[in-house]
């Protein structure tokens, strides 16, 4: 992610001739040269900005339609956090800055582009006749041209793209944190370039860009350019070169640079799949509390996934059916054996690649009804912390611990593995079995498993992940069903953990066990249907059994990828 040259990707619509290259020559006056794809500097924005596209800019963003297309977001979500004052970094023409202070935010607009902001000036005073408090700063060094600390920084119209070295963005995010109050957030957007570089471009012009007659359009990318065309209607074009930031890439910098929590919305959804918005919009939080390290606020994916495990339907459903205290992906025998039987042998096998002691200090995260813990806690006399989102899970863990007689080595508390409330270096091993599919953030989930692991430490877990091959559309219906935006796969695991320091002892793999428990389970719920639809709706069960079919499927089809991962710190 440095913007070293490689091979161009198709991008759609918009793909280009020449082997790739662009095929339109570069408004003379922006300055990109002989060979504007070597244009790849972050200073060069400014020449970009030139009097005639600024003066076109508001074509393409057409202010009412996106002002209706919009809707409350931003200024809902800034109220939602009791924001009052707002830097808008990246003013551009105004359209922010304008529709902040007409909803009575205490406004300050900036911008590197001294074209934009003059011609942002003029909207203000003819959008209502406000008179925008302008100041021209580069963001490398906002705190020393801006005075004073904000409720809100807001970063809009994928203005940060045009940062082309990690170290300018790095610079950036730390001016921006720097002139937050210790409460305060960022609202950074990007375009989704994941979904440009992966699968093409197809910008619908329904969010940001709202102008029905200009066209915006990459003409050449690779994984350290985006070289947009923008088509007016007189027949004009100018041109953008712009660095394709990555989402995970980018949420991992705004966690680096200091900042607590990063959700994600895609064009102002909470949920939605990778591939299909135009626009990422992330919230930044820089509140830290290191007393209560619980948050504000949940993600979606935690949200959904506590709200399912905490129904009456899906507790009686796991706990009857799926092994009962293990409900986990099992090691089978044969295809017909005990679903319980096999649980428990997957925990067993996993318990091998580690040498517990009653020294050992255990984190299990995702820990369900508490059955390994119990098993680590029974057999080598070692402390287990289970952490767990579903309050209804956790209970039947205290109970079930109790009743077994150990409490004094099983803790059980209630929170998501994407923000540990734990001490950097506090466990010796952490484990967790087919949990870390249902987080937003599977990135932060490993990156808190590294903080809280002691040097030497071991990470032993299993996952339901995507094969590394797959075609990701082919696996829909699995992501509707858990409301999810895509798995993991083994590429990904090997890739983060090795980013984190963490080496990876061994991958076995045990892909084929994967169909073979899902279809065990989905042959239990059609055995005992009678039995169990006295405790669970008949709703639930039938998309239960539809789901399971898909994940019994995607096995087979070899779409899907599952066994046990060992990692060192």
């Amino acid at each position: 992610m440095k913007g070293s040259r490689s091979a161009p990707v198709r991008v759609g619509r918009a793909e280009t001739g020449n082997g790739g290259r662009p095929e339109t020559d570069a408004h003379p006056a922006q300055g990109f040269g002989s060979d504007p794809l070597t244009v790849r500097d972050t200073d060069h924005y400014t020449s970009e900005y030139v009097r005639g596209f600024v003066e076109k800019w508001d074509e393409l963003i057409d202010w009412e339609k996106r002002y209706e297309s919009e809707g409350g977001f931003f200024v809902d979500l800034l109220r939602s956090y009791g924001v009052k004052s707002v830097l808008d970094v990246a003013t551009g023409t105004g359209f922010h800055s304008v529709r902040l202070l007409e909803e009575g935010f205490d406004t300050v607009s900036v911008d590197g582009s001294a074209e934009m902001l003059a011609k942002a000036f003029e909207n203000g005073l003819n959008h209502g006749g406000h008179i925008l408090r302008v100041v021209h700063a580069d963001w490398r060094w906002l705190s020393r041209d801006v005075s004073g600390q904000f409720d809100a920084v807001v970063c809009l119209g994928n203005s940060f793209t045009h940062l082309f070295s990690e170290r300018d963005r790095r610079k950036a995010l730390a001016e921006f944190y720097a002139v937050l109050k210790p409460d305060g957030i960022l609202v950074i957007d990007q375009r989704n370039y994941d979904a440009i570089l992966d699968g093409g471009f197809s910008g619908r012009h329904t969010y940001y860009y709202c102008g029905e007659e200009v066209s915006a359009e990459p003409e050449y990318v690779d994984e350290g350019l985006a070289r947009f065309r923008y088509r007016f209607p007189d027949n004009s074009q100018y041109h953008l070169n712009m660095f394709p930031l990555r989402r995970d890439y980018l949420r991992r910098l705004l966690r680096e640079v200091g900042f607590q929590r990063v959700e994600t919305y895609g064009d102002f959804q909470e949920t939605f799949r990778a591939q299909d918005p135009d626009f990422l919009i992330h919230v930044a939080e820089k509140s830290y509390d290191p007393v209560n390290t619980g948050r504000r606020r949940d993600s979606a994916a935690v949200t959904v996934a506590r709200d399912y495990y905490n129904s009456d339907d899906a507790d009686n459903f796991y706990y009857s059916i799926w092994g009962g205290e293990d409900i986990h992906i099992g090691l089978y025998a044969d295809e017909h054996e005990d679903i319980a039987t096999a649980s428990r042998r997957t925990v067993e096998h996993m318990a091998s690649k580690v040498g517990f002691t009653p020294s050992t200090r255990v984190l299990d995260i995702g820990s369900g009804y508490g059955g390994a813990a119990r098993y680590l806690a029974k057999t080598f006399g070692c402390r287990v912390t289970c952490l767990n989102l579903s309050e209804v899970e956790n209970e039947r863990n205290r109970r079930f611990t109790a009743e077994q007689g150990l409490s004094e080595l099983v803790e059980v508390v209630n929170g998501s593995f994407e923000d540990l409330p734990f001490e950097d270096d506090a466990f010796d091993v952490v484990w967790s079995q087919d949990a870390m599919l249902h987080g937003g953030d599977r990135v932060r989930v490993l990156e808190e498993v590294a903080r809280v692991l002691r040097p030497g430490g071991e990470f032993v877990f299993t996952d339901p992940m995507a094969s590394d091959d797959c075609d990701r559309t082919v696996l829909q219906p699995i992501f509707d069903r858990l409301h999810l935006d895509s798995l993991g796969s083994p590429g990904f695991y090997r890739r983060e953990l090795s980013k984190l320091g963490l080496s990876v002892v061994e991958f076995e793999d045990h892909t084929e066990q994967l169909a073979v428990h899902y279809q065990r389970v989905l042959e239990e719920a059609q055995r005992r249907h009678e039995e169990i639809s006295s405790k669970v709706s008949e709703t639930y069960l039938t998309r239960m059994k539809i789901g399971l079919k898909h994940w019994v499927d995607g096995g087979r089809a070899g779409n899907l990828a599952w066994g046990i991962f060992h990692a060192r710190a």
